[in-house]
């Protein structure tokens, strides 16, 4: 089938289900811009190479977050571990996270200025190296430049809170 061919149309129904069963990690993204942080909760998440390491994230185009990684070009990913949904739950609703969420979930600044989450297994920092604007997300693809590793052990997945992001 040729591009110019119609397709039949897309089973919505199907869509969304067969979209919810691709696994899910669940993170906490921290930005920083001058004094300002702000973090939110990202689930769409991959590793995209080894050499160099890169991961991938979708972050939602309208966010403050995505405007903060634009212009630093830079953003932090805290692991949280599989018994802190209540702490990704504080992340989950849009909103500034100057004194609020970071109030619930104490940090310190990585080596690249970026938040790691006391209560997080650990994080990476990435300086973005491509991107991809199209829909209703961004995809940022970045580069690891630091890993701080506090503890290890079984990591937050979306199927374990109940919840759905995705479809």
């Amino acid at each position: 089938m040729t591009a110019s061919q119609s397709l039949p149309p897309l089973d919505t129904a199907a869509k969304k289900t067969l979209l919810r069963k691709i696994p899910h990690g669940v993170f906490i993204c921290g930005v920083r811009e001058g004094d300002e942080v702000n973090g939110f909760t990202a689930s769409w998440v991959t590793q995209g190479s080894f050499e160099p390491p890169l991961v991938v994230m979708a972050v939602r185009a309208d966010s403050t977050s995505n405007g903060m990684i634009q212009r630093t070009e830079r953003f932090s990913l805290n692991v949280l571990p599989a018994d802190q949904k209540d702490l990704a739950a504080v992340f989950f609703k849009p909103q500034k996270g100057i004194g609020g969420r970071f109030d619930a979930a104490p940090y310190q600044l990585g080596p690249l200025g970026l938040p790691v989450l006391e209560a997080a297994l650990g994080a990476v920092e990435c300086v973005v190296v491509g991107q991809v604007n199209h829909g209703d997300h961004t995809v940022f693809v970045g580069e690891v430049k630091s890993a701080t590793l506090q503890r290890d052990g079984a990591a937050l997945e979306l199927a374990g809170t109940g919840w759905q992001y995705g479809g």
